[in-house]
């Protein structure tokens, strides 16, 4: 089973003009509930020794400033039964902590914002994870004014390591520009998949968790499935109730797109199988 395990927790350290979450501030209550759900959500994994569990991080904001996520990551990479645990981050934090985890288990979502940090240092994160071992995926927001950005990026990492692109808007494109980024990110794609209807192994195989233990097929389906600390989750196969999805931790899970053949073990984090 694949979990995306989304907390409470709403703040960033960054300031991108895009985010709703940019340089947002929580008070110590609202930090110590998401802490509290969180060791809470650990608690629950260790006993589900059954089935071989997944878990991707996918706060609202930046997650790995804080202790209590780095040691979740830590804790969880040392449990048998876990085969896979994963977290977007903008990789601002420092990384000494991964030194402490099983590293084969651990792999990073990693998103680089231009606006915000030195490529230079970005990429010097990157190398600090090629050098500890850890697995991880590079990407970005494709924005006009960073389309040089991307570039050099693509140049600079490994030709490993995938960089993917997200689209900003639909029509915000030419289709030169559709096709360059093509050939950086083949998987790039500026029009929502049409969904509705269509078989998903979202409710079936992964599902989502908040910090109250409720779950839902995915991020973007409100309707409850079930709750981990009450014991009535209900997994079966589903179809997707909305129109389109636009978002990849959404429709990577489309039954006929195929994507968890290409993204195989990298799938949490985003890291195709042929650079694996």
């Amino acid at each position: 089973m694949k979990i995306l395990y989304r907390g409470p927790l709403s703040s960033c350290n960054y300031a991108c003009h895009y985010c709703p979450f940019a340089k947002a501030k929580e008070s110590r209550e609202s930090l110590k509930r998401d802490q509290q759900a969180l060791l809470r959500f650990i608690d629950w994994v260790r006993g589900q020794t059954v089935e071989p569990i997944g878990i991707l991080f996918t706060p609202w904001g930046e997650a790995l400033i804080r202790r209590w996520y780095q040691k979740a990551i830590i804790d969880l990479s040392l449990m048998a039964h876990v085969k896979k645990v994963a977290i977007q981050t903008n990789l601002s934090c420092r990384l000494d902590w991964l030194e402490r985890c099983d590293k084969s288990k651990v792999a990073l979502w990693t998103t680089f914002h231009p606006s915000q940090v030195n490529r230079v240092r970005f990429l010097g994160q990157c190398q600090a994870l090629d050098q500890q071992g850890i697995a991880y995926s590079v990407g970005m927001v494709c924005l006009k004014e960073h389309f040089n950005d991307i570039a050099l990026l693509r140049r600079e990492l490994r030709p490993e390591v995938y960089l993917w692109i997200n689209a900003y808007q639909t029509d915000y494109y030419t289709q030169t520009e559709r096709d360059y980024f093509k050939s950086i990110d083949p998987l790039f794609n500026a029009i929502p998949h049409q969904s509705k209807g269509r078989r998903c192994q979202t409710g079936e195989t992964v599902v989502t968790i908040d910090g109250d233990g409720d779950v839902r097929r995915c991020h973007f389906v409100k309707e409850l499935i079930g709750n981990i600390y009450s014991g009535d989750m209900t997994l079966k196969p589903r179809l997707c109730p909305n129109q389109i999805c636009d978002c990849h931790i959404g429709y990577v899970h489309l039954n006929d797109l195929g994507l968890d053949e290409v993204f195989g073990e990298g799938i949490l984090e985003r890291q195709l199988k042929m650079t694996n």
